[in-house]
């Protein structure tokens, strides 16, 4: 795959994304193939997927691995929570933690993992498997919200900024019902400077890119910058290379 980078997104298209999130719980049916379609656009930015073997990891309901096959993709989706499958999975979707995926060494032209990252207990381990079965000059996609990002707390933020049980108990009150993810358990404090600083000490990947997903300006400069972009990313994207062994 030619490595030819992103194009500036644009403000327009942040914004489209951002509606959609807002009307995720009613229609998350469109809300996903938008997302699914704009990730996608992200990858190929790097090369077309025509051909290619992409591994989806933690894909959920198999948004992302539909859209890549529907450009041409042998699309290949490992899901490990059945109850994320939905009622009817991509066909060929294998139940398989990401830690351990049933796969030989560098049998993916494309490792993507979207949002799966805050809800791994083990990022170094989890990196190395997705590493381990991209090829050599292999493409590797990894985005996820961080801790302090506005959307940390995912479906009890931004009450997380003042601490985690706080916020789930007033979740509690206010729904009624216990929330969806509990800190340390299916969800976890991920920052953007310690994940960089591990991903750069790394000699199986090289970092090709580092950025927010969603912002329309900066995508790149708010990354750079320790403290604000722990904050200031609210999603934080990687792009990495597969290096020879």
């Amino acid at each position: 795959m030619t490595a030819t980078g992103f194009k500036d997104p644009s403000l327009s298209r942040s914004l489209t994304l951002f509606r959609a999130f807002l009307h995720e719980q009613r229609d998350p049916e469109s809300c996903y193939a938008l997302l699914a379609r704009d990730a996608a656009d992200q990858v190929e930015a790097y090369g077309k997927v025509a051909g290619k073997v992409v591994v989806d990891v933690g894909g959920g309901s198999g948004h992302f691995t539909r859209e890549f096959r529907a450009r041409g993709a042998q699309g290949i989706l490992f899901e490990p929570d059945t109850r994320e499958l939905g009622p009817s999975p991509p066909h060929a979707t294998v139940v398989a933690d990401g830690y351990l995926l049933p796969l030989a060494d560098a049998s993916a032209d494309v490792t993507f993992s979207s949002n799966v990252l805050e809800h791994v207990a083990d990022r170094d381990t989890f990196l190395s498997e997705l590493a381990r079965v991209t090829r050599p000059g292999g493409l590797i996609y990894v985005s996820f919200t961080n801790w302090l990002s506005p959307w940390g707390g995912h479906e009890w933020a931004p009450w997380h900024y003042l601490g985690a049980a706080r916020a789930q108990a007033r979740y509690r009150r206010r729904t009624g019902r216990a929330p969806k993810h509990t800190l340390g358990e299916n969800l976890f404090a991920h920052h953007i400077g310690p994940t960089l600083r591990h991903v750069r000490a790394r000699d199986d990947v090289t970092l090709v890119s580092a950025r927010s997903r969603y912002w329309p300006f900066l995508h790149q400069a708010v990354a750079r910058v320790p403290g604000v972009r722990e904050f200031a990313t609210w999603n934080l994207l990687l792009i990495l290379r597969r290096c020879a062994p």
